[in-house]
């Protein structure tokens, strides 16, 4: 399986403290039991469904046009399953994550750029994380957004404790938080009661998405909240916490299990993602609320809308839960994208405040500028940042898991190397309608 495609001999690997610390098994173990030490990865991607910044875009989207962008979330997920399929592709068959890929590939001159515009879109994320987290604070405990951005700041005590408790103990907080919002979610839509055969109408193709420039800029914010750049290169780095055999074969299975773990991981992710625009198309496109874009005017509303004080307390422990798991899995991210690119090697701690930093600067800025009012347009622009950021990340990636040289027996079939060319593509052919929108008007 080596090749001399590579310039360098892996060197350090991905996430060196837990690299290759989870067992899981040899020929003589059930297959089901293999898999089960699969599970994991999958679901740390899928915190992206539920970052705060996608609760922004999803609200914005059902409020204002009903169920129609269930489409996107639809067509976001499924990019999401074959983009990931390919970092688990690239992580087994290489040894490397996707930010020590490009290092190895690229010249200085192109590899930096590359790491600037993925510490951007960390510091987008984190953003979003930010904003979501203190908004869940002050929704539910009351205290003021200016304090809650900075007491964000101790999440990173959290994350040295679960670090040092072994990566299940971080794969367990991330299932158990998802499983807490889904439950939310689940009496949130039952107490809104959609119509469901709009609701099923809503996951069709309409024309009007690229028609209408609102609801385009929307779509885009939806794709960039659920398909995150951060994403391809923290899954590309933590499938290597599995200590599966370096053989051709136990090769073939660990990629099989990898990418069952995140598509089924993903699939359930989307019945989140989804849950956040029906309950706005529900609760708020059907009564006219139709400029409900921030995240405290949605709770304020619940409760008279659907008649129910337990709604907002469940909104508000969902959107919590939400920015918590979405603060872990960002600051793996920024851990590989950082050792990755520049090979250079700081304290989990220290990365974190220094990212954390840079992201309470501008939220920081916007309440005292604008006050809470503005905070929602930030959290859309963010996932916009986002997903101009993508192409970025999308074109090494499919490049590399293309390359049989690279690639050796594992490279990727021909069908699903095209299908992520057509997405790479649809995104920029997205992003340049997008700006040339905004630029004429």
């Amino acid at each position: 399986m080596t090749t001399n495609a590579w310039r360098q001999e892996s060197e350090t690997p991905s996430l060196s403290e837990v690299f290759r610390t989870i067992a899981v098994g040899n020929g003589g173990t059930s297959r089901f039991r293999r898999f089960l030490a699969f599970i994991g990865p999958g679901y740390l991607v899928a915190v992206g469904y539920m970052d705060p910044g996608n609760w922004a875009t999803s609200l914005a989207g059902g409020a204002a046009f009903g169920y129609t962008l269930l489409f996107v979330a639809l067509l976001s997920n499924i990019m999401a399953i074959l983009l990931q399929s390919l970092c688990a592709r690239l992580a087994v068959a290489s040894g490397r994550d996707l930010a020590q890929a490009c290092r190895d590939a690229f010249l200085k001159w192109m590899s930096v750029p590359l790491w600037i515009f993925a510490e951007l879109a960390i510091i987008a994320t984190d953003l979003a994380e930010v904003i979501g987290t203190a908004i869940g604070l002050n929704l539910l405990f009351g205290i003021p957004l200016e304090i809650g951005i900075f007491i964000t700041a101790a999440d990173v005590f959290l994350i040295l404790w679960l670090q040092n408790k072994g990566f299940r103990w971080i794969e367990a907080l991330i299932i158990s938080l998802m499983a807490l919002i889904a439950a939310c979610f689940v009496v949130l839509i039952a107490q809104a009661d959609p119509v469901w055969g709009e609701v099923i109408a809503g996951f069709a193709p309409s024309r009007e998405i690229f028609n209408n420039p609102t609801m385009l800029y929307l779509a885009l914010g939806i794709i960039g909240a659920t398909v995150m750049p951060h994403n391809l290169y923290l899954h590309s780095g933590i499938v290597q916490t599995r200590a599966y055999g370096m053989d051709l074969p136990a090769k073939r299975e660990a990629l099989r299990l990898a990418t069952w773990d995140s598509t089924i991981a993903l699939m359930f992710a989307l019945t989140i993602n989804a849950s956040i625009l029906i309950l706005a198309a529900a609760a708020f496109y059907t009564v006219g609320q139709n400029d409900v874009a921030e995240i405290d005017k949605a709770h304020l509303l619940l409760e008279p809308l659907l008649g129910s004080s337990l709604a907002p307390v469940l909104f508000g422990v969902a959107l919590l839960c939400a920015g918590l798991n979405s603060t872990v899995t960002a600051t793996m991210a920024g851990q590989i994208v950082m050792e990755g690119f520049i090979n250079l090697r700081i304290a989990p701690w220290a990365r974190r405040l220094i990212t954390r930093g840079l992201a309470i600067i501008p939220a920081i800025f916007v309440i005292l500028l604008y006050g809470s009012g503005g905070v929602g347009e930030l959290l859309i622009l963010s996932q916009v940042v986002l997903s101009f950021q993508l192409p970025f990340a999308i074109v090494p990636l499919v490049m590399f898991t293309a390359s049989r040289a690279k690639m050796g027996e594992l490279v990727a079939p021909r069908w699903l190397t095209g299908l992520c060319w057509l997405i790479a593509a649809v995104i920029i052919v997205l992003n340049v309608n997008l700006l040339s929108t905004v630029l004429l008007g």
